[in-house]
């Protein structure tokens, strides 16, 4: 049988313990150590497009980052930090429950919250509808893949990060082209301001642009709203966008709003689910059509 992605979770850990370890490997490594079959090796996901082990090993690594056990040296690889070895002497049995003790859980428990009620969506409920549970699910994962976005885009240059800002502009409809928008994005510095794109394709009207490129609890304040004010007032212009993968504090919002130019905030969340909606640093992985009854049909003609 295949272990689900919790039982995975310590022999994720286990098989990384004495060096770096590339998760295609890895897959492999627990397919042998759990006596799978041919049969299992091969089982896919409804998709067609992992195999059932892959995918659970996966999370169970994905699981142990967002609990600050591993970490990810580069594409495809994975290593174990203190907390991780750690965890390896002291506990007998890893799973979900077992890293909700470690804050960086939490807080990613915290970011994949469903709707404005606080109530948890990390597994399914029972009570919900065929309906209402693909949606909730849909909604899971978009959530854990705005988690995940954010936490790439931080660890990026800031080369790469402008980069990203032109792409997400251009999917847009701003900036004309690739070429034209770099150059335009290329005034890094140049009073205040990190940038400035057309808004439409012959320049007719600009947008001026910030961003910070901030860790999840450094917001922005009021002051640096108030200097890229007065930037956009050097440059006589009317509008702004603040880009941050951080946030603002409710004195900053209210800044933007209180001040005469046109202020656009875009803070961490904001950004990701844009990213998400204009296949920025992400792709279609799977697509469901979901049927109902076409009542129209079986109406017959008296």
């Amino acid at each position: 049988m295949i272990p689900d992605y919790q039982e995975l979770m310590r022999p994720v850990l286990e098989a990384a313990e004495a060096e770096p370890r590339k998760i295609s490997d890895v897959v492999e490594e627990l397919s042998v150590r759990f006596q799978l079959s041919e049969e299992e090796r091969a089982e896919l996901l409804p998709s067609g497009k992992q195999t059932r082990i892959a995918n659970r090993v996966h999370w169970a690594r994905s699981y142990l980052k967002q609990a600050g056990l591993v970490s990810n040296p580069r594409r495809g690889w994975y290593e174990l930090t203190e907390q991780g070895r750690s965890a390896l002497s002291d506990a007998s049995e890893i799973n979900s429950k077992y890293l909700e003790q470690f804050d960086e859980f939490q807080d990613f428990k915290s970011r994949t919250r469903g709707g404005d009620t606080g109530e948890e969506h990390l597994a399914p409920d029972d009570s919900e509808t065929p309906d209402e549970s693909i949606q909730a699910a849909h909604k899971r994962l978009n959530a854990a893949l705005a988690a995940n976005l954010l936490d790439y885009v931080r660890s990026a240059s800031p080369a790469f990060f402008e980069s990203l800002i032109v792409e997400l502009l251009i999917a847009m409809g701003y900036g004309g082209s690739t070429e034209d928008a770099g150059r335009a994005l290329g005034q890094s510095g140049d009073n205040g301001v990190d940038g400035v794109i057309d808004q439409d394709p012959l320049g007719v009207d600009q947008i001026y642009l910030q961003a910070k490129r901030y860790g999840a609890n450094n917001v922005v304040g009021p002051g640096d709203i108030r200097d890229f004010y007065g930037a956009l007032s050097i440059h006589r212009a009317t509008k702004g966008i603040f880009v941050t993968t951080s946030g603002f504090t409710s004195s900053a919002i209210q800044t933007a709003a209180s001040l005469g130019s046109r202020i656009v905030l875009i803070d961490g969340p904001e950004l990701a689910k844009l990213m998400i909606r204009y296949n920025i640093g992400c792709r279609d992985k799977d697509v469901l059509h979901i049927k109902q009854i076409d009542e129209a049909y079986f109406e017959e003609d008296v």
